[in-house]
């Protein structure tokens, strides 16, 4: 028995079990279909969800959803990643997902969510996730490639 999540809904199964993620689908959406990952090389996506806390959206054995969090598990975690497959899209399933997320017992505690979002804000304010507040804004800073998966 692990101690992975395991929950079913409707022929949906969403778990965080490492070895059930399909690194090609995410690859393949992330590439090709994300506003935010455009090119992103398969070795790096490989790698990022190494190092990660992921879960995945399965539908008859097969992956149509995902999401990753970066964390230490005690304080922080970094939403990212988070896409359903178009033809799985309308069904809840993104809701579903937080809300897997958020009731995980090793996560209850973090003081900090981040995320950033350029269409998602309903979304995401039904968790109770909120936008930064101009004060809020001024503490946080970045260092930002974003032509880095961009062919030279």
């Amino acid at each position: 028995m692990s101690n992975y999540l395991m929950v079913e809904k409707d022929g949906y199964t969403i778990s965080n079990d490492p070895s059930k993620i399909e690194v090609e689908t995410v690859h393949e959406y992330l590439s090709k279909h994300s506003y935010w990952a455009q090119n992103i090389p398969y070795a790096v996506v490989q790698t990022s969800i190494q190092n990660s806390f992921c879960f995945g959206v399965f539908f008859e054995g097969r992956q149509v959803g995902f999401a990753r969090l970066i964390t230490d598990k005690a304080t922080f975690a970094y939403l990212a990643d988070v896409f359903i497959l178009p033809e799985h899209r309308g069904k809840g399933l993104s809701k579903w997902l937080m809300q897997a997320m958020q009731a995980l017992p090793e996560l209850k505690g973090l003081r900090r969510w981040l995320l950033g979002t350029k269409d998602a804000h309903g979304l995401y304010a039904q968790f109770g996730w909120t936008p930064f507040t101009d004060e809020q804004t001024k503490r946080f800073m970045q260092l930002h490639n974003p032509e880095v998966y961009k062919a030279e």
